[in-house]
């Protein structure tokens, strides 16, 4: 390696976040992780074969530069669950914890942070950072997408739930990502393939959907992901291209000071904005950290060269600062070792029932 690209591992988090097409980095992908926008990787199902496989793929990300990436999944349990074989853990949805609060609160909040334990040391000891969970939006019953994947319908129970979920992934040191912020429940459409449009009042929405991330805050919930959800009685652009929704709305009048990912680009509800430059810099002038460049490694390599010509994307020390609070703050657990604790067992045979 030349001198010249020493010199460009050596840097901060940037603000792009890509994937990788396979189990192993090709030769594109390497020199894509240490181009200097780019702050993070998410992972995939297809980025699996193995967990010895899945090691050395996240050992190779993060020696891509000084300073490591952040590598991220959505692995919440139920149908979104990235690594399923090979040991890992089938972790319910967070729907059946949402059922079991009805039974039992208190054994409720156990199970739920037991799932959030289990969830972020199987992960961890395979070199994986952070999960994007957990999902805080409201179980209506008419979003095919969010389905299974909410805790209940009521936010003082999402809230109660996620935060003992939350304190299950912090015990391993992992940080929790809640999404999508205001609330993508209310809406039947599928923001991966249609625009959603939610028609409800700023109070509405406020009240309902959007209490868990005031009663969480940043100091608990340390990153948000906001919809690809229009509510035009608010705003015309998309929650996470809106700076109402996330300048004024969630930084400002919530405080919140913790990291905000943008959903996917790539997302047919993100087209509203234009092409991907324009995307994320709808995105990051709204407010966001980090932008997700997902399943169309063209269009992340376009965005890379074109994001910074000229036009800055916003406050980079601030969202820096931010985003290095996301690494894990603690040493993780061999896979191993992690199958000799008495905990870890014991709470894979307290989740079996509920998966």
């Amino acid at each position: 390696m030349g001198r010249k690209d020493m010199r460009r591992k050596s840097m901060p988090p940037g603000p792009v976040v890509v994937d990788v097409a396979g189990p192993r980095l090709t030769k594109d992908e390497k020199r894509r992780l240490r181009h200097p926008l780019v702050g993070g990787v998410i992972l995939f199902a297809r980025n699996f074969e193995s967990r010895e496989q899945l090691c050395t793929l996240t050992r190779k990300i993060h020696e891509a530069r000084d300073e490591p990436l952040l590598i991220a999944v959505d692995h919440e349990g139920g149908r979104v669950q990235r690594f399923r074989e090979d040991g890992f853990t089938v972790l319910p949805p967070m729907q059946a914890l949402g059922r079991a609060w009805d039974a039992d609160p208190l054994a409720a909040m156990r199970m739920a942070c037991e799932t959030g334990y289990v969830l972020a040391a199987e992960l961890r000891a395979c070199g994986v950072d952070m999960s994007f969970a957990p999902v805080l939006d409201l179980d209506y019953g008419v979003s095919k997408v969010i389905g299974t994947r909410a805790f209940h319908r009521d936010p003082r129970v999402v809230a109660m739930l996620a935060r003992a979920l939350i304190q299950g992934l912090a015990q391993v040191g992992m940080a929790a990502c809640g999404k999508h912020f205001p609330g993508h429940g209310f809406v039947g459409g599928d923001s991966h393939h249609e625009i959603p449009i939610d028609n409800r009042t700023l109070a509405r929405v406020l009240k309902d959907d959007a209490a868990p991330y005031v009663w969480l805050g940043d100091a608990v919930l340390p990153a948000v992901m906001p919809a690809h959800v229009i509510y035009p009685k608010v705003d015309a652009q998309p929650a996470g291209f809106s700076r109402r929704w996330v300048q004024e709305i969630l930084r400002e009048q919530m405080g919140y000071d913790g990291v905000v990912f943008s959903d996917d680009l790539t997302m047919e509800g993100a087209t509203v904005a234009g092409d991907i430059t324009a995307r994320a810099r709808a995105a990051l002038g709204a407010g966001c950290d980090m932008v997700l460049v997902c399943n169309r490694p063209d269009l992340a390599d376009e965005l890379l060269a074109r994001l910074d010509d000229g036009q800055p994307y916003g406050h980079p020390a601030a969202a820096v600062a931010r985003i290095r609070r996301l690494m894990p703050r603690l040493p993780a657990t061999s896979w191993n070792d992690l199958q000799d604790e008495d905990r870890y067992q014991r709470a894979r045979r307290m989740l079996a029932p509920l998966s």
